[in-house]
Formats: C-alpha cells, sequence, structure tokens
C-alpha cells in the first residue's frame, strides 16, 4: 500500500518525466527568460541578493532571468508547479534539500563539463552537491560552517584564554556561569547558548557540532550509496554524554535550551544571558550593531575526542528538469560560480547570498577584510561536515532531535538505551528510502 509521501514521489517522478528530465524530448530555445525560484523571504535581504546576482548575469550574458522570492510552503507550491508540468528552471535552495529534490524526479542532472570554471570550485563544495549515487545534481554557489563565538570582554576578565580541547570549553563555560563576568553581582550568565528544541530538528543540527568533532555520526556511510545507524556506537554514546553533562551536571546551557529554537537562543548572547555560541557567520553583522565588534571574538572550535568537524551547510543552484533553456541553466551556474559571480553574491552588509566563496580563485580577505571571515573560511576548509545526500535527511535530522532534546530535558533517562531505539527508529529510515545496508 502506497503512503501519501509515497504517492506525491511517484507523481513528482511522473511529472518530471513527462516534462522531459534532464531537458530530453522538450524544444529548446536559448532565448526563453528563465524562471529562478529561491527560498527565501520575500522582499528580505536574500531576495536583494539574488535579484543583484541576476541583473549582473543579464548584463554579463544576456539571458533574461525572472527571480521568484518564497519561502512559507516552498515545497507545497513546487509539487504544485511539477503537477503541472511546469517546473521553475532553476532553484536556489539549502544544500541539505538535494535528496529530496533530486529522489523526487525533480532535477536534471548536471554536467560539469558544460559549466565554466566548475574546476575552479572547491572539491568539498561539489561533493556536496552529489547525490547517493555519485551523479552531481545541485551547483553549490555559497558555503559556510560554523565557528566559536565568544563573549571577549568576559573571558578577558576572567584571565581566561580560548578553548584549545573540550576540557578548556568546559571550564570556561563554567566559568561563565559561575563567575559573574558581567560584574553585575547576580548569578544570571550561562556558558553555552544552545538551541535544543525538537522544532525543525534544531537539537540534533546543533549538536552535529559536538557528534562529529567526537567521532561519531547519526548514519554511517556503508559504500555503495547505503548508510547504516551510527548514533548508538561508542563515539556517537561519548559524544552524546558529554554535551548533556554540560545541561546536567555542569549546567552551564542557558535554562528552557529545550524549547528554544534559534531566534530566542540568538537573543541569549546578544543580551548578555550567555558567554559563548557555536553558529556560523550570519550573526555577525547582527552581533556587531547590538553587541559591539570589540565585545566577542570568532575562533575555531577546539578540538574534540576526535577532530575538529563542525556543521558545514550552504546553499546549491539546481537545474530543475524539463526546463526549455538547457544552455541558460547552464549559463546561469556557470555565472554564479565565476569569481565576478561569487563577488556579487557577497556584497554589501546585510544583502548577500554568498556567505563562505565556493570558488578556489576568490580570496575572501579581499572581498571581506574583516580576518573573521577568513576564520570561518578556513575552518570550512578544513573541518567543514555536510550531512550525506541521502534521500530525505529531514527525518534523520528531526528523529535525532528528538532524542537529543529528550536526553536534555531528562537527565534521568538512560542515555544508550535512548540512543540505541533511536538507531532502531534511523534503521527504519533508512530501510524506507532504499539506503540501508544490508
Amino acid at each position: 500500500m502506497r503512503t501519501p509521501s509515497t504517492m506525491l514521489a511517484c507523481l513528482v517522478m511522473l511529472t518530471a518525466c513527462s516534462s522531459g528530465t534532464a531537458g530530453t524530448n522538450v524544444e529548446q530555445d536559448a532565448k526563453a527568460t528563465l524562471e529562478l525560484w529561491t527560498r527565501t523571504t520575500p522582499g528580505g535581504p536574500g531576495e536583494q541578493g539574488t535579484l543583484r546576482l541576476a541583473a549582473a548575469f543579464e548584463k554579463a550574458t544576456g539571458h533574461k532571468v525572472k527571480v521568484t522570492a518564497i519561502f512559507d510552503d516552498f515545497e507545497t507550491k513546487m509539487q504544485q508547479r511539477a503537477a503541472q508540468k511546469d517546473l521553475p528552471d532553476i532553484v536556489m535552495n539549502d544544500v541539505a534539500q538535494l535528496g529530496t529534490m533530486q529522489s523526487q524526479g525533480l532535477l536534471r542532472e548536471i554536467d560539469l563539463t558544460k559549466l565554466a570554471g566548475a574546476e575552479n570550485v572547491s572539491e568539498r563544495a561539489l561533493a556536496s552537491g552529489k547525490g547517493v549515487d555519485g551523479k552531481q545534481y545541485g551547483v553549490p554557489y555559497s558555503a559556510q560552517a560554523t565557528a566559536l563565538l565568544i563573549r571577549k570582554d568576559w573571558r578577558e576578565k576572567l584571565g581566561l584564554k580560548p578553548p584549545q580541547s573540550w576540557a578548556e570549553l568546559a571550564a570556561l563555560a563554567k566559568a561563565f556561569t559561575e563567575k559573574d563576568p558581567d560584574g553585575n553581582g547576580q548569578n544570571d550568565t550561562y556558558g553555552l547558548a544552545a538551541p535544543l528544541s525538537t522544532k525543525r530538528g534544531y537539537a540534533s543540527w546543533y549538536f552535529s557540532n559536538f557528534l562529529w568533532a567526537g567521532g561519531g555520526d547519526f548514519v554511517a556511510d556503508a559504500g555503495g550509496g547505503k548508510y547504516k545507524p551510527a548514533m548508538s556506537t561508542p563515539e556517537s554514546v561519548a559524544a552524546a554524554q558529554w554535551f548533556r553533562d554540560l545541561a546536567c551536571k555542569d549546567k552551564v546551557i542557558q535554562p528552557g535550551a529545550v524549547t528554544m529554537d534559534t531566534p530566542p537562543t540568538n537573543e541569549t548572547f546578544e543580551s548578555g544571558k550567555t558567554g559563548m555560541y557555536v553558529v556560523g557567520p550570519y550573526l555577525m553583522p547582527r552581533y556587531d550593531k547590538s553587541l559591539g565588534k570589540d565585545k566577542y571574538e570568532v575562533v575555531p572550535m577546539p578540538q574534540g575526542a576526535k577532530n575538529a568537524d563542525v556543521l558545514a551547510e550552504g546553499g546549491a543552484i539546481y537545474l530543475m528538469a524539463g526546463s526549455p533553456n538547457n544552455a541558460g541553466q547552464d549559463a546561469f551556474a556557470s555565472y554564479a560560480i565565476s569569481a565576478e559571480g561569487q563577488k556579487v553574491g557577497m556584497e554589501g552588509d546585510t544583502a548577500y547570498i554568498v556567505q563562505l566563496p565556493v570558488n578556489k580563485t576568490v580570496d575572501i580577505g579581499q572581498v571581506r577584510p574583516d580576518p573573521r571571515w577568513k576564520t570561518y573560511a578556513d575552518v570550512y576548509q578544513s573541518s567543514g561536515h555536510y550531512p550525506p545526500s541521502i534521500p530525505n535527511w529531514t527525518p534523520v535530522r528531526q528523529a535525532a532531535a528528538d532524542t537529543v532534546n529528550a536526553l536534555v530535558a531528562d537527565c534521568g533517562l538512560d542515555l544508550k538505551g535512548e540512543l540505541q531505539k533511536l538507531d532502531t527508529k534511523l534503521a527504519g529510515i533508512l530501510a524506507e528510502q532504499g539506503v540501508a545496508a544490508s
């Protein structure tokens, strides 16, 4: 019996194929206007940055582009267009959406030999655009990784150094919690900001920075496009225990973390309630204005039990199936990853759509002289860790978030037992998606 989600996937697959997957059986018109959808808030800085990139592309190539920004119900609207056999030509969306979009038949395979300058894109970024079958379905145009934000004024007041290990990170978090770093005489500060809500899987999204550094994983690559659950391995258990102790034993994570997603967590660092935050570069403009650049610093995450791996994310360009203008699609992707396109995407204080350049010839220090951006770029290249492009990462992230949240919310739960239960759930999810190792 087909589930509604299975039927929807079949519908989209059929629709995409009948539209001409990979552009076959569709009459081509290299002068056709390209319809571009970007998953961002209409009227916001993301739309402004995309419009600027599209305008520069039009000027450079002569291809016309119509930009549509959609945030609410993006996936639903995409399915509606698929059912109408009228997908947009290009979609700019998170790299994490590759598996879902590819498994539904929405994307055409990308021939990198047809993209000018593809050889200049970093191998790490290009790998994030590959599906489980090893084929290229996305062209990353922006990358980011997390680093550690620290209240520098608090740290210096207490005479401490930036942490170089997990032990030093825990010690600094404890000092920020217990030694009144803001000097107001009250016990009202905490060491680490952490969004641990189950909403949209935030708890596991944040915890991934610690899981991977501890040598653990949500699911392990078993080769051949197959995966196996990995949350109850010794490395994953140890990483989960260490992270849980920050909340349950050391009590250095802000109260109410298990109900917080990113907006209220962002505010705890901004308002002086928390002294450290593991986060991407996108909050720097905000904190520079609200806190002041002199009040906080950006440093690489300290070495974990096994390595210094942190969460890598970014945006990708998807060339949609059934387009009547494959040449225009390729031209846009080529421009977006070119040195010129990357610099256009990085322009502005807030309305930029390229966090870190994926083009190896672009020196971020020349475009953004602020050395903190260089810190983020170095972390990405040395330690950035993308989630795997399985057909649908969302249920894995959500199941893991539910467990991480529960373990922090109830310090009496059997940690290893809960992680074993989680692995059972993950095994079912992988099997349902056809990527479970035998």
